[in-house]
């Protein structure tokens, strides 16, 4: 006669089979679709950094005047090389934080009053922070012809520091706000990264970095993974009460 305490298994309900399947058949199911869903985003990451590749050497187009903001958008217009012609107004320009591949300084925004009527914010290029007093002493206007990336505004601020125009403290480009804290009307809702002009004396161009996270095909194989180890799980439980159940009934020969 088998001991007592030996060759027992507990037996689970129907009913609570049913549900834990039922659970795991839909985290499986949803595991899949989000797999599904990031192999999707990774086809439209890699198409939309050949439009940006196309975009940033193909020959420039005008800047986009008022009639055309309205339409603008980040997935269509970001880092198309436009050129814009007028008046940079030096007296005008914003110094802004800056960490690029020349080491810790500022970015120099400089508001180009355009030959079309509108204002546009020029980013002119990087400054070290030494070169600070002798920028903002700058007052002439000069004309001048930009040619360089258009850009979206950025958010209000960082994460861990926001704008603070009154003191004249500046961590994002943020078109509006600046706008705003210079008094300029009918700016446009972008800025533009000016190129690279080589041998020129002042602000360094041509920093933009084009940088677009592409970690999609990551993400697919973990979620992948995780529902392939969910399904492993499923049948090795099913399997498990299965013998579980032949043991223990009378043809699995259980005394």
């Amino acid at each position: 006669m088998t001991d007592a305490g030996e060759g027992v298994h507990r037996r689970r309900s129907p009913l609570t089979l049913f549900l834990l399947g039922g659970i795991a058949i839909l985290l499986i199911a949803a595991l899949t679709a989000l797999g599904v869903w990031q192999l999707q985003r990774r086809v439209w990451k890699l198409d939309l950094i050949a439009q940006i590749e196309t975009r940033i050497h193909a020959p420039a187009v005008d800047a986009p005047g008022p009639a055309a903001w309205p339409s603008i958008d980040a997935s269509r217009d970001a880092y198309r090389r436009v050129r814009a012609e007028g008046v940079l107004l030096q007296d005008q320009t914003t110094l802004v934080q800056a960490a690029t591949v020349l080491g810790g300084g500022y970015w120099v925004m400089t508001p180009l009053r355009t030959d079309a009527g509108f204002v546009v914010l020029v980013n002119r290029g990087f400054i070290p922070s030494d070169d600070k007093d002798r920028q903002s002493g700058a007052s002439v206007p000069v004309r001048a012809e930009i040619t360089g990336l258009l850009r979206i505004t950025e958010p209000k601020g960082g994460f861990l520091r926001a704008n603070d125009p009154a003191a004249g403290r500046w961590y994002s480009r943020d078109v509006a706000a600046i706008a705003g804290a210079r008094g300029l009307a009918a700016v446009a809702p972008y800025f533009i990264d000016a190129e690279a002009t080589p041998g020129a004396a002042g602000p360094v161009g041509g920093l933009t970095v084009v940088s677009l996270p592409n970690s999609h095909l990551v993400y697919a194989l973990t979620w992948f993974a995780l529902a392939a180890m969910l399904a492993g799980g499923l049948a090795y439980a099913v399997r498990s009460e299965r013998n579980n159940r032949n043991s223990t009934s009378p043809e699995g020969g259980g005394t």
